[in-house]
């Protein structure tokens, strides 16, 4: 792992660091940017460019805080261009910062410069070796290293002004002395890790990694006294952060016509000239090259207050005043050689395969660039061209989503594709809840229809009453229609399909991890119904623990995720639903009564069926025409035995029942007309009880020999029935099981003729009037 590094929770995918890493070392992945240490040149250019903050240096705050912990001599160094950092502070009080913070003594960064020098004097006058390029800028050393191999040997074996003066503190002060380099360079931690400079320098600070230690500790230098530096006293050597600076420090005169010394800095400026060089356009006999603008100065500091003009005067005027500088003499017992100043450069280069031009066309096509005219080269994905986006999939460095006209193209299909499939989840949903009016004109209904349009365009919390099949949903949807939310979402919750953990999940989400098989975080149906209704079906079978939740959702407006802790605020309407009596609940404690007060707030009853049968032909035909469209069958109608027995039923099931019924009949029909014969053979049964010739006067009278017929077999019928029951001690399975007749049609049969099982198991077990 690198010093810099990729925070995944932040990464957008905007590819600016792509965009701007001069050396594409960065591999996009499925959700975020990666930086490829290997190929990274540590210039620092993806930390300034990351809105986000995605992109972060490898903390070595905590690092060093340990060392000062656990010694008692740290060292710490100040680097060449802290002048320009720190201007609001005398180097003195910088100093007496340090020291406060647990530094022993405290060098200049410069000196190492001025150790250096005459190594470089000696190889620029000696020659050879083609031209000389600076080794002092990690990052130049790291882009020859890892993408210009060819100019590793014209690198000049010499470490760098930091790597010098470490090895000079180590070798007068002993080896363990620990030594922190405190620079604007990010390319130093980069360089400290390197084997062929190991042992200089233990630790690399930024300018604002320093700053926050200070504010840590709650120290400000600017009240504290000078202190001095130790070590080394430095002279020329402290123009070396700006441009042109080490030629003052290396003492080579050049002058403006002299092609045989360059220099530059700045990332466009030193990528040309190493260009220049790698390709032989240019044989000059030494090139001074820094990556960041300005020279050194030009690095991530402390703050952006400052141009480089403006750091590059700072710096000059540290140097005529460096006389002023308090200053130790160095101790004594230093070796009488100096350091080791030489190094060694290797081949990093990573090569990566190149892709064929069969290879590059097929990518190029995948994002549909068929033609040289489709390849726009906008840059947008981060690379200059189509055919360099191309080779860098191909190398597994990119994906065809980062093209943007591809993306865009690919969303407006997806577009017109979501459209379409909404338009058809319309249509199917028109068909299926479409027909949201509720039917009938009998008084029950007008009453259900008229609290509707009273509480519907209020925020009122409703609880809609009645057994199963009533059309209790119907009537939530009426309700959500009929209010100020109409343009929100209304959801729909069965509370009897799931299990109390799975409902909680479902109706406030859960966070990742907070029980098996959580893999991601999911969002609740409250949330999902933000600023629209949600509609709790049967909520008298939620447990009490989800009825607490319920009632802290109701009273606070917030919901809490599943294993989260952060609630978050929803602005929903609550319809609930129920055909249990939560009057018998709060009694018999399997319903909280603070809960029910809060739900109860306003009621609708919605009567059954049998007690609205005058709606009833209403809405056979309403359900026939549903589904002759839901069949694709022409039904035209149905017969008027078939409707007298409908009407006899006593409807158990309510409206759905009766809407199963007519769908079913309607399958069955072989001349697209509803008979008595398509429906259950309940219902011809039913026919039976009444005439059925037309409905006229004279053949319903009683004297006729079908009217006396039928008489007498209801009161056979009922007399079997009473039996039965009175031999089952009014256990109505059992009676059905001797009567041979299954169940369902027993209570019916019951039913036709008002009994009830009750009444004979209380008969059975009262004590007998025989006076025995």
């Amino acid at each position: 792992m690198g010093p810099i590094q990729t925070a995944k929770d932040r990464c957008r995918k905007c590819y600016s660091c792509v965009r701007n890493c001069p050396v594409k070392a960065i591999k996009v992945k499925e959700h975020w940017a990666e930086v490829i240490h290997d190929r990274c040149i540590g210039c620092g250019i993806c930390l300034k460019v990351c809105s986000q903050k995605a992109k972060q240096i490898a903390d070595c705050i905590t690092q060093t805080l340990r060392i000062l912990e656990n010694d008692n001599s740290p060292v710490a160094i100040l680097g060449c261009s802290y002048p320009a950092f720190f201007s609001e502070l005398r180097p003195g009080q910088l100093v007496a910062g340090l020291q406060k913070l647990g530094f022993a003594d405290i060098y200049e960064g410069t000196a190492g410069v001025e150790l250096i020098a005459g190594q470089y004097q000696q190889l620029i006058e000696s020659g050879g070796r083609g031209p000389l390029i600076s080794s002092h800028c990690p990052t130049i050393v790291d882009l020859i290293e890892r993408h210009y191999p060819q100019l590793v040997r014209n690198l000049m074996p010499v470490v760098s002004p930091m790597v010098a003066i470490g090895r000079h503190i180590k070798q007068t002060r002993g080896a363990e002395t620990p030594v922190v380099y405190i620079s604007s360079c990010i390319a130093g931690k980069f360089e400290v890790s390197s084997e062929e400079v190991a042992g200089g320098v233990d630790m690399v600070l930024t300018y604002r990694e320093l700053s926050q230690m200070f504010r840590d500790r709650g120290l400000d230098p600017t009240r504290m006294k000078d202190a001095p530096f130790s070590g080394r006293k430095p002279d020329r050597g402290r123009l070396f952060p700006i441009s042109g600076g080490p030629f003052q420090a290396f003492d080579v005169h050049n002058d403006f016509l002299n092609a045989d010394f360059v220099s530059t800095g700045g990332e466009q400026g030193a990528l040309e000239l190493i260009r220049d060089l790698a390709a032989q356009r240019i044989t000059p006999k030494w090139v001074d090259i820094r990556f960041c603008e300005g020279g050194c100065i030009g690095g991530p500091g402390k703050n952006n207050r400052l141009t480089n003009f403006s750091k590059r005067s700072l710096i000059i005027d540290a140097f005529h005043q460096r006389h002023e500088v308090p200053y130790l003499p160095e101790k004594k017992g230093a070796a009488s050689s100096g350091p080791s100043l030489q190094r060694s450069f290797t081949n990093k280069f990573k090569h990566l395969k190149n892709p064929s031009g069969e290879s590059i066309r097929a990518i190029l096509q995948a994002t549909n660039k068929f033609t040289q005219e489709d390849e726009l080269d906008c840059g947008a994905c981060g690379y200059p061209t189509c055919r360099e986006h191309a080779a860098a999939v191909y190398q597994g460095l990119a994906d065809n989503e980062m093209c943007l006209p591809f993306s865009i193209k690919r969303l407006e299909e997806d577009r017109v594709i979501l459209t379409q499939k909404y338009e058809l989840a319309q249509r199917a949903l028109a068909q299926e809840f479409g027909d949201s009016a509720i039917i009938g004109q009998d008084p029950r209904t007008g009453d259900v229809l008229k609290l509707i349009r009273q509480v519907g365009p209020t925020p009122t919390t409703v609880l809609i009453r009645g057994e199963s099949g009533t059309g209790k949903e119907l009537t939530a949807r009426a309700i959500h229609q009929h209010s100020n939310r109409a343009d929100k979402p209304l959801v729909t919750v069965n509370c009897t399909t799931l299990t109390d953990s799975l409902l909680e999940s479902e109706l406030f989400g859960h966070k990742r991890g907070s029980f098996t098989g959580a893999i991601a975080d999911k969002k609740g149906l409250f949330e999902a119904a933000n600023g629209g209704t949600i509609f709790l079906d049967e909520i008298g079978d939620i447990t009490p623990k989800l009825q607490a939740e319920l009632l802290r959702v109701l009273d606070s407006g917030e919901i809490k995720p599943v294993g989260g802790n952060r609630p978050t605020e929803v602005d929903v309407r609550l319809i609930a639903a129920t055909n249990r009596n939560l009057e018998e609940g709060v009694e018999e404690g399997w319903f909280r009564e603070d809960l029910f007060y809060r739900l109860n707030v306003f009621t609708i009853t919605m009567p059954p069926l049998r007690n609205r049968t005058e709606s009833l032909p209403q809405l056979v035909h309403h359900f026939l025409a549903s589904a002759s469209k839901r069949l694709n069958k022409p039904i035209r109608g149905i017969e008027d035995r078939a409707i007298a027995a409908l009407l006899r039923y006593h409807w158990p099931g309510n409206i759905r029942e009766l809407q199963n019924i007519i769908e079913r009949a309607s399958v069955l029909t072989q001349d697209n007309i509803v008979r008595l014969e398509n429906l259950p053979t309940i219902f011809s049964e039913l026919a039976l009880e009444e005439p059925l010739l037309g409905g006229t006067a004279k053949a319903q009278e009683k004297g006729s020999l079908r009217g006396q017929r039928e008489k007498h077999l209801r009161i056979v019928e009922k007399s079997l029935l009473k039996k039965y029951l009175e031999d089952a001690g009014g256990n109505v399975s059992k009676a059905a099981r001797t009567a041979s007749i299954p169940r369902r049609t027993f209570y019916r049969m019951l039913e036709r003729h008002g009994l009830k099982g009750a009444a004979f198991k209380k008969a059975a077990s009262s004590p007998s009037n025989d006076g025995s």
